[in-house]
């Protein structure tokens, strides 16, 4: 697949071939499903707990004798359907985290490339870097390339001046390679890869 080269002001700077394994797949939604339905799993802190019986700081003496009463028979003032009595069946400390398996991860990767790719909504940069760290200029630059709505992958490392000028910029998001994944690339409408990602992208999957 060959594409278009651009710099940041929206000239022409030549032109790479994407592989095909990696960006001219047919996207599978289950795969991407399963993905993403991982990554925000495993961003769940699950600290969510309530009081069970073992925790209400209540008196565990019986109410009322069993019989006699003409009411229901109760063992203590603990149970849930008492005011301030214990929560039943509540949420309880947990992990939310699955398992899937890498090649999967890494397939669906691919995947999420190759959908945006499909939908020619993937655009290259020769690089990402700003002479200085200005957000008035860095939008005029995502302006002159029609971006609004954005994920960008760098290299290695994500140049200092670029990062600071898209700190305070809307639905910009701007990654290393390395922390490329598939909710965030499918979460923003266009993805901007610099060669330097395009070739680290060919070179993990090799």
């Amino acid at each position: 697949m060959e594409l278009a080269v651009k710099t940041l002001e929206g000239a022409e700077a030549g032109s790479v071939t994407l592989s095909d394994e990696i960006f001219g797949l047919e996207p599978r939604q289950d795969i991407l499903h399963r993905c993403v339905v991982w990554q925000l799993a495993r961003r769940q802190a699950g600290t969510h707990q309530t009081l069970s019986r073992a925790d209400v700081n209540r008196t565990k003496r019986k109410m009322y004798k069993q019989k006699g009463t003409g009411g229901a028979r109760h063992g203590a003032a603990s149970a849930p359907q008492f005011r301030g009595g214990a929560k039943a069946f509540g949420p309880v400390q947990r992990s939310h985290a699955s398992d899937l398996p890498k090649k999967v991860r890494a397939l669906a990767l691919k995947h999420a490339l190759s959908t945006k790719a499909k939908e020619q909504q993937l655009i290259v940069l020769d690089d990402a870097t700003l002479a200085e760290p200005k957000t008035k200029l860095l939008k005029e630059r995502l302006a002159s390339l029609g971006l609004s709505n954005a994920l960008v992958i760098s290299g290695a490392e994500v140049d200092a001046n670029f990062g600071l000028a898209s700190r305070n910029i809307i639905h910009l998001d701007v990654l290393p390679v390395q922390g490329i994944n598939v909710y965030d690339i499918l979460r923003r409408q266009t993805l901007v890869l610099t060669k330097a990602a395009v070739d680290a992208l060919e070179a993990r999957f090799k």
